[in-house]
């Protein structure tokens, strides 16, 4: 593991993807690897496009996410500084996620991925797909998942 020298870890704040926080933290420090923390903010849908929302309304709903956004990459942030990993940020403005992970990653040369997973299994997982598996089968990296403990 001494080659690891960026790691990225990628959140949608969800609690599924928090529980992977903590082990990309762990790998940072003890790697003593740069920790990028990446999120990729929700892409308009077609719906408000279409002129059933405003732009108006969409420009407060895209603002309000950004906001968000940046508070949460701020909390995790002083969580790693806090644990003396050397941290920086990504937000990419909407894309397709796991799409968006791996051009992140490619173009940052990270040398492993760090993602939590619903662990959605048969149907659940057909229907909802998974940005997960989705990275995993693309990325060129090491990638990391971490299942969220079920409640």
């Amino acid at each position: 593991m001494a080659d690891v020298r960026r790691i990225t870890y990628a959140t949608d704040f969800s609690p599924a993807s928090l529980a992977a926080f903590r082990p990309a933290l762990d790998l940072a420090r003890v790697t003593g690897s740069e920790l990028t923390i990446l999120h990729v903010l929700p892409s308009p849908v077609t719906l408000f496009i279409d002129g059933y929302v405003s732009q108006e309304i969409w420009d407060q709903i895209d603002a309000s996410q950004r906001a968000q956004a940046a508070q949460e990459m701020d909390r995790l942030v002083k969580q790693a500084v806090d644990a003396g990993v050397r941290t920086t940020t990504t937000i990419v403005n909407g894309g397709i996620p796991d799409r968006e992970i791996v051009r992140v990653a490619e173009e940052s040369k990270t040398d492993m991925l760090v993602l939590g997973t619903h662990g959605r299994t048969g149907v659940a997982r057909l229907f909802l797909g998974s940005v997960a598996a989705g990275v995993v089968a693309t990325a060129s990296c090491p990638v990391l998942t971490v299942r969220a403990k079920a409640a």
